[in-house]
């Protein structure tokens, strides 16, 4: 049986199929990995361009749309392979893109997930927003990478071609060990899509697992292929997941004090985006903070459980300080000025 399975989801994505299907197929050994397709009920002949094209590609149909993280739920709950990697559909992989991260887990069992050095596919010479050399967060829960702060995105010169723990591994293109995302619970369905592979890498970090980016192997992603950057549910998705993340995971000592800033910074982000005209926003900020107040009580039995599970209060790849304040006061704009895992 092979070792590893590829798991692209996808959904009305045909042309993304067209473009960046065969790199994946001339790039990754037969012998070592199966790609699989899991289809999000499409309706614009994906599933008919693939039977007919690439026939040697596995097809899971799905009966309607599940989003990002209940859709991988579901196609996963199908793989039996000791490795799954969650890849994007707008993902150009390259030679021997694989095999170093599998090569690197198989002797290194306490890594629960890696990636591989994501750079842009449409400027190769950058970092990709999304995941770049490996992600983290800070104590607030702002996510960045190295390579990536915020809207601050670096040319890629080699600075971060060492292999280093991270907090998170970006759903773009995500080794995992198929047990452990399946005892973690997979990807939480009601984040519906953005944040869900942060929050799981969390529940991977507090219950003792590692995770790594090795820029040995590389990646070119589109990115925003589905929600542009500016799109209000896009914002919505990201405010509110991020959120209940936070509630899912801080330990009881933390959770308080963490939620009371989040609140003062929440409400200036909303000031921020009616200040440059950007009213949907704004809107989409105010009614994710409602969103999540609704949903906090159904997340209780399961923040319990996660916490019951939690071997790791103190997770060394979490930021101790505040980005927002290191890149706005202190014009920490990279990644190697924070002083952070030297």
């Amino acid at each position: 049986m092979k070792k590893t399975a590829v798991v692209i989801l996808n959904w009305n994505g045909q042309k993304l199929l067209e473009q960046f299907l065969p790199s994946v197929i001339a790039n990754t050994p037969q012998s070592e990995a199966d790609i699989v397709v899991a289809d999000n009920n499409s309706d614009d002949n994906s599933v008919d361009f693939l039977k007919n094209n690439y026939p040697e590609v596995k097809v899971i149909q799905l009966d309607k749309n599940y989003g990002f993280a209940e859709g991988y739920n579901r196609a996963l709950s199908e793989i039996t392979t000791e490795y799954v990697v969650l890849l994007n559909s707008d993902v150009e992989v390259t030679p021997n893109w694989l095999t170093p991260m599998v090569s690197y887990m198989d002797n290194h069992k306490s890594i629960a997930a890696a990636q591989p050095k994501i750079l842009a596919q449409r400027n190769k010479e950058y970092f990709e927003y999304a995941g770049a050399a490996g992600g983290y967060i800070d104590k607030y829960g702002y996510p960045f990478c190295r390579g990536r702060i915020f809207g601050t995105i670096e040319k890629d010169k080699g600075q971060y071609n060492s292999p280093v723990d991270i907090f998170w591994a970006s759903g773009a293109c995500l080794l995992i060990r198929t047990k452990d995302y399946k005892d973690a619970g997979g990807l939480d369905s009601r984040f519906f899509a953005h944040m869900e592979e942060i929050d799981l890498c969390w529940r991977l970090n507090a219950r003792g697992k590692h995770l790594i980016c090795l820029p040995q192997s590389t990646v070119y992603h589109v990115g925003a292929a589905t929600l542009s950057e500016e799109n209000p549910r896009k914002t919505f998705l990201n405010f509110r997941n991020n959120l209940l993340m936070l509630y899912k995971n801080l330990p009881d000592k933390a959770l308080k004090r963490t939620m009371r800033t989040r609140t003062v910074l929440d409400y200036i982000a909303i000031l921020q985006m009616l200040l440059t005209f950007k009213s949907k926003n704004a809107k989409a900020i105010k009614e994710a903070i409602k969103d999540y107040k609704k949903l906090k009580k159904e997340y209780k039995d399961i923040r319990d459980e996660n916490l019951k599970k939690t071997v790791v209060d103190n997770i060394s790849t979490i930021y101790p300080s505040c980005i927002l304040k290191d890149f706005y006061i202190k014009n920490s704009k990279v990644f190697s000025k924070l002083n952070f895992l030297k």
